[in-house]
């Protein structure tokens, strides 16, 4: 998509890198309006191409480039080839649940918020350290390069960072204070990696990333690959770094306590100039929210996560096929406008906040004969509803000031069902900006405020003003609190489906009939050999 040239005069530009768990996205923004100008997007198992696709911009315009990014997932590469040593083990990956189990047997009374008092996180599959054991525990080629000191470890905005200021020929290692916060190696106190966290991972501090805040120049672009038509991009600072949650803060303007945005992931922000941040008594994660400048004060942030927001669109178009196109699915849901009791808990991963059960699985219950596809659908967005009224009460009891507003972003927002169903379940406004792309707008912004850029202005009375669209609650609360208990009870059916230990008699001993289905396979092949055998004495040839 390109832009005329009078629009490009209008003021400075700043690009922003947005890598995502399904594509990666480059966007030009005006500084001076914060417009998005540009745009291109290329899905993440594609090679991205040779030339850039900002073809209309000369690069002397361009003044900085900011990094957003999916964060906790986790890379490995070898400093000296540049090369990734395995792929990149993703957030939601669950191969890395026995190494859970493993750590949180050694605390002390198997206890999963062991190291919650430094991290501010439980101990999950979700964050960074674990996938790194668990690269170093099962990949040669990881556990080797750890051992030779050619071992790099970082989150993708690291990887991105160290790739686009030159690689193995001097690239800048280095990660922000948000990413960082994700990993359960950093001290959200003293804002750096902690030698006792590492030590408990078994990880060797050498490896990490240097800590550097969400808004400064990094490094300089130096890669090759990053071509206009019209010029390079080399020599271009990167000046901003956020992971994407708390970018999306950013770039809907949450600056002041109290404020709160949901994308997957309800973050809210609770104490921008409190030295020490708050620990969450209802499940929640306590996680920098940004730090805008080196000199500036980190901003904490409360943090639910509803994981399989997007994941639920996916399942029912790849997996069940009732849909065509995630736009479908508002259609369809709308057609019965209920889910006839259906519920729908999409636990594919376990449950995230504010349960952080990794052995739930997903259910769909309530069904009767009259149950169709069109309720299933309805179903499935009502439960990113569900899962963010979870969310919003367990931030409302832990932060003591109840949210009367809910901003939004990201792709589901073009679903206006979807909107109007979460304004009515949480009972308060749903406020959805008329441009849709604040992640990447918080990462430009980042950039663009960075000390030595400074074409982008942060101050409340420069802001530009941000047009959006209001959704109010249209059902009363009644009908609210009576579809939410529903919730909460196919939640509880949902628990405690999957284990990977055995299940004892009694008497530490295993017992055949753990299992049901098997138990019941036994008994009745003894009932039949029995009846055979009695049938035969009593029917002689």
């Amino acid at each position: 998509m390109a832009a005329s040239s009078s629009r490009v005069m209008l003021g400075p530009l700043v690009a922003a890198i947005d890598q995502g768990t399904s594509s990666t996205r480059f966007l030009v923004f005006n500084a001076k309006t914060a417009e998005l100008l540009s745009h291109h997007q290329v899905e993440i198992n594609q090679s991205f191409p040779k030339e850039g696709s900002v073809h209309a911009f000369h690069s002397n315009w361009m003044t900085s480039i900011g990094v957003t990014n999916q964060r906790e997932t986790t890379l490995v590469w070898d400093k000296e080839t540049g090369e990734p040593l395995y792929n990149a083990i993703v957030w939601l990956d669950l191969r890395t649940q026995s190494t859970v189990e493993r750590l949180i047997n050694k605390t002390p009374g198997r206890n999963k918020n062991h190291l919650k008092h430094k991290t501010g996180l439980p101990i999950s599959t979700y964050f960074s350290a674990v996938k790194l054991r668990w690269l170093m525990d099962n990949v040669d080629e990881v556990a080797e390069a750890v051992l030779t000191h050619r071992a790099m470890f970082g989150t993708v905005d690291s990887w991105l960072i160290w790739c686009l200021t030159g690689g193995k020929s001097g690239g800048v290692h280095c990660t922000d204070v948000t990413n960082a916060s994700r990993t359960m190696l950093f001290n959200i106190h003293t804002l750096d990696w902690d030698p006792e966290l590492c030590k408990y991972f078994d990880i060797p501090m050498e490896i990490l990333p240097k800590v550097r805040s969400s808004s400064e120049i990094y490094g300089l672009m130096v890669s090759p690959h990053c071509l206009c038509k019209s010029g390079s991009l080399s020599g271009i600072p990167i000046s901003g770094c956020l992971g994407d949650q708390s970018a999306a803060l950013v770039g809907q303007m949450c600056f002041q306590e109290g404020q709160a945005k949901n994308t997957s992931v309800l973050t809210y922000l609770f104490n921008c100039y409190l030295l020490q941040p708050v620990m969450s008594d209802h499940g929640l994660l306590t996680t920098v929210a940004y730090k805008l400048g080196r000199d500036k004060p980190a901003c904490y942030a409360l943090e639910g996560s509803v994981a399989i927001a997007g994941a639920v669109v996916r399942w029912l178009k790849d997996n069940l096929g009732i849909i065509q196109t995630s736009t479908e699915l508002e259609k369809l849901a709308a057609s019965v406008g209920t889910s006839y009791g259906c519920y729908f808990v999409p636990a594919f991963s376990g449950l995230y906040a504010p349960y952080w059960e990794p052995s739930a699985r997903g259910i769909i219950c309530g069904l009767t004969q009259f149950t169709n596809k069109s309720h299933l659908a309805f179903a499935a967005l009502e439960a990113v509803c569900f899962q963010t009224r979870e969310i919003l009460d367990a931030m409302n009891q832990d932060s003591g000031i109840p949210l009367t507003q809910l901003q939004v972003d990201g792709g589901m927002t073009s679903n206006r069902l979807l909107m109007q169903l979460q304004a009515d379940i949480l009972c308060i406004p749903v406020v959805k900006p008329s441009m849709p792309e604040t992640t990447a707008l918080g990462a430009a912004m980042a950039a663009g405020a960075a000390e030595g850029v400074s074409v982008w202005s942060l101050r409340p009375e420069d802001l530009s003003e941000v047009t959006s669209e209001k959704f109010e609650p249209q059902i009363n609360p009644e009908e609210s609190e009576f579809r939410y208990a529903r919730w909460k009870k196919a939640v509880q059916r949902a628990m405690n489906w999957e284990t990977t230990e055995p299940i004892s008699n009694g008497n530490g001993e295993t017992s055949i009939f753990s299992s049901v289905p098997l138990g019941f396979y036994i008994l009745g092949s003894m009932l039949m050999l029995i009846g055979a055998k009695y049938i035969a004495g009593q029917c002689p040839l």
